[in-house]
């Protein structure tokens, strides 16, 4: 076996060895490492005739593989059938098997892989040298739909059905050639195959501890609500997590599932989980109001979601946006936070994107399509929409769109006043306070968060509440937290706390009692 790096523009490990064995924690260390690897290789061409194999009998009984367990369950609505007739599928004819054939529930998402189409994107792209040559990723619309603003080849190069250093030559040759007016790394196209390589190459050097923040020397350590559970034997978070206020894990279960109550968070989240894709901004936005900029709810939990919804999910890429966006790593101005009025307005005066993915909302007047909730009751019935409660559902005639789940302005300031402390704490993921618990002696009992006591478990875990790993299973809207009693508007001065009520959520984790 003949193997070859070929999933990103540098060897990570190489990158590494370069930076004296430090994990890349910018674009800089990058490209200065990659000076002394030396010129990103051109792609080898395709060949144009393979050799004849000979003979190639299979003379043996094909053996059907194992049925349990099956990871792909939560995907399905039928059993899977493709092997009902051997090794050649139900047509007897080795075709690659169908969606129905497997099982598999009808797909959700217009975009399509595949090399066929990649490399028809690429030539698109291509074309218009104008845009290849001048991309500058920050000024790209979020709000874009039909087409979006950027160029949807992320997912193909997950996939490999375009390969990065085909994509990263055939648009430096038009940069080359367009002159001094061209954008530059890092917002250029090639920037942005140099900031996914930052990310491979910051894994690389610190291993599995690099997708969290428990032993993970390079990420800040902040206690934000619905901390991970942790192996005590692997170190390694395990997918549960603990549920220290009942308040935090309904606006998480809103967040998910696009009910917020904020149209342009809700838009994106139903964007997301609709189609596996939304634009860099709009993951920016998301993901700024579910941890420093709203909720303070552990980046580690948005990072799941996107790991289970996004097509273009690499561990790397993905762990590593989270933690810029949390300003836990690579990025720290944390007082930059994304209004989810505001800045949407910036892109899409009219709301054309929320209209298509809320369609709730898609006939409110465009002063109150961002903040339905402050539309007269005479202007939500003659939209056909009443804001109110939590849930989006019927009422009547009308549709029903939720209330805010929170004020944001208060939130805002609640997070920035959290992340202060934190940062002025100066905690990282492997200081041995966090790795046995006892960094709670640092913050206040009132702080955000679980912070009361002197002590605990590992990283934020909570004694008393522990979560049972019971894998995820449907799409989380049954949840059992949504019509909890709790209310939304009683966080005080102290900021939520644990809170003891809570039952099972999402089928993600199960709570139960520690026995003493």
């Amino acid at each position: 076996i003949v193997s070859r790096m070929g999933r990103t523009l540098y060897d990570p490990d190489e990158l590494v060895k370069k930076c004296k064995g430090k994990p890349t924690m910018s674009i800089t260390m990058v490209q200065n490492a990659g000076k002394q690897i030396g010129a990103i290789p051109r792609p080898t061409p395709a060949p144009t005739s393979l050799p004849d194999p000979g003979d190639t009998p299979l003379d043996f009984e094909q053996e059907q593989p194992p049925q349990q367990p099956d990871v792909n369950d939560i995907q399905r609505n039928d059993t899977e059938k493709s092997y009902s007739s051997g090794i050649s599928g139900p047509g007897s004819d080795f075709a690659p098997p169908t969606l129905q054939e497997l099982g598999l529930k009808p797909a959700t998402t217009p975009h399509r892989g595949g090399e066929t189409i990649a490399l028809r994107m690429l030539d698109s792209i291509i074309a218009n040298e104008d845009y290849t040559a001048t991309f500058e990723k920050p000024k790209t619309a979020p709000t874009a739909f039909e087409p979006q603003a950027t160029t949807l080849l992320s997912p193909h190069l997950h996939f490999g059905s375009v390969g990065v250093r085909e994509f990263y030559w055939r648009v430096q040759d038009v940069v080359s050639a367009y002159g001094r007016h061209a954008s530059q790394p890092p917002t250029s196209l090639t920037g942005q195959l140099l900031f996914r390589d930052m990310y491979f190459g910051a894994q690389a050097a610190l291993g599995y501890s690099f997708a969290q923040t428990y032993n993970n020397s390079h990420a800040r350590f902040i206690p934000w609500h619905l901390p991970s559970h942790i192996s005590p034997d692997t170190r390694l978070i395990t997918g549960g997590y603990a549920i220290d206020s009942s308040n935090a894990e309904r606006w998480f279960q809103r967040w998910k599932h696009g009910r917020t109550g904020f149209p342009w968070i809700d838009a994106l989240m139903r964007q997301l989980r609709l189609e596996g894709w939304i634009h860099h901004l709009g993951r920016h936005a998301v993901a700024s109001f579910l941890t420093r900029g709203g909720c303070y709810i552990d980046w580690e939990r948005g990072a799941e979601v996107f790991e289970e919804w996004l097509i273009d999910h690499e561990t790397a890429s993905n762990a590593g946006n989270w933690q810029w966006l949390a300003c836990v790593a690579f990025y720290s101005m944390f007082y930059r936070v994304y209004s989810p009025v505001a800045f949407p307005q910036k892109w899409d005066k009219d709301g054309d994107f929320v209209r298509r993915y809320v369609p709730e909302l898609k006939e409110y007047p465009v002063r109150y399509i961002y903040e339905p909730w402050k539309a007269p009751l005479a202007d939500q019935r003659k939209a056909g929409c009443l804001v109110k409660g939590e849930e989006c559902g019927t009422e009547g005639e009308y549709t029903t769109y939720p209330r805010p789940m929170f004020d944001f302005a208060e939130r805002r300031e609640v997070c920035l006043k959290a992340m202060k402390n934190a940062y002025k704490v100066g905690l990282y993921g492997n200081d041995p306070r966090v790795l046995d618990g006892s960094w709670r002696k640092l913050f206040d009992d009132a702080a955000e968060g679980p912070t009361e006591g002197e002590g605990g478990l590992p990283g934020a875990m909570i004694e008393g509440d522990r979560t049972e790993d019971v894998g995820q299973r449907g799409d989380g809207e049954g949840d059992d937290t949504k019509n909890s009693e709790v209310g939304t508007g009683d966080i005080g001065k102290r900021g939520l706390k644990r809170e003891r009520g809570q039952a099972t959520l999402d089928g993600l984790v199960t709570r139960k009692r520690v026995k003493k």
